[in-house]
């Protein structure tokens, strides 16, 4: 009994959160308009895209919510579009996280020059829905591939990448007893490999990597606190299975710091299915547990991001 009644209310909280994701995501005007910028903006290349023409379909992966390519909550060792070792490739995103007592909504780009280096930039707004306040801040990324290939090498591909992270609204991050409220840096170590027909005949895709970092909830609280002030190392890892060429379904984990004493930061993690219709346009779903936040317990939420392959 114990067990029907858990799965009930996981149903029930899994078809709130679709709900909220269709009528608060898709129908907010703004929203609306990035949407349909990104979209038209992947159809506009569409003649003359040409980049990446040796890279199998979904190979960059997703965008991650702090701008760099990979998972959604997670980067992963892939750069930013379907550049080649001869081009230059760029991509733009917006995604939207909806949970309980908070939304936070993030758009931005990236740039991949010649499959080596990848450049991005993202904005996230941070609402808290009950207390009617936002917090915005600024992520500059920059990710270089060290060694290997996704798939045509017999190691993982390997890349290091950092994050630069500043908020321009610093009072709430003042106020939770952050000990730097306006800036932090995060950095970062990722293997990622897809093994071709590993799964009964489907191809397998993981990603393994550590973070060293002082962020709290991804830097929207600031930088260090009371508990702690310094770099802890943070593991971050994913899983995916490409179903056929254009669908892939996966799972995220992402450790974080503890560093407040007003409230515990808990781990995240997702389930996700990632739509790649063509090399211009990717779609991708999850729904995801984010744990306690700032002292408001289990909050999950569903998670749509959209990606536009620009060359």
């Amino acid at each position: 009994m114990a067990t029907t009644t858990r799965a009930a209310t996981s149903y029930s909280s899994f078809r709130q959160g679709l709900s909220r994701i269709f009528h608060r995501w898709l129908f907010s005007p703004d929203v609306l308009v990035r949407i349909c910028t990104l979209i038209i903006t992947a159809i506009a290349m569409l003649p003359i895209a040409h980049a990446g023409e040796g890279k199998i379909l979904a190979a960059p992966g997703v965008t991650q919510i702090e701008g760099s390519a990979g998972g959604g909550l997670t980067p992963w060792a892939v750069l930013a579009g379907y550049a080649s070792r001869d081009d230059i490739a760029g991509s733009v995103f917006s995604s939207r996280v909806g949970v309980d007592d908070y939304r936070l909504d993030v758009w931005g780009g990236a740039l991949n020059f010649y499959d080596r280096v990848e450049i991005s930039v993202a904005h996230q707004k941070f609402d808290l829905k009950q207390a009617g306040a936002e917090i915005r801040q600024d992520i500059y990324g920059a990710k270089v591939r060290l060694y290997g290939d996704l798939i045509y090498s017999e190691w993982p591909q390997v890349s290091t990448g950092v994050q630069y992270k500043r908020l321009q609204d610093t009072a709430i991050a003042k106020a939770v007893g952050a000990a730097d409220e306006e800036h932090g840096t995060d950095f970062y170590l990722t293997a990622s490999k897809l093994h071709l027909g590993a799964v009964g005949g489907y191809n397998l895709l993981w990603s393994l990597g550590v973070r060293a970092t002082k962020a709290n909830q991804l830097g929207l609280l600031g930088f260090g606190g009371d508990k702690r002030d310094r770099y802890s190392a943070q593991v971050e890892a994913a899983l995916a299975v490409l179903l056929n060429a254009h669908v892939a379904v996966g799972a995220e984990y992402r450790q974080k710091p503890d560093n407040l004493g007003f409230a515990e930061e808990e781990d995240w993690s997702d389930v996700f299915i990632a739509y790649f219709p063509n090399k211009h346009v990717n779609i991708t779903l999850a729904w995801v547990d984010l744990g306690d936040i700032a002292g408001q317990d289990n909050q999950r939420g569903a998670y749509l991001s959209l990606t536009g392959y620009l060359w």
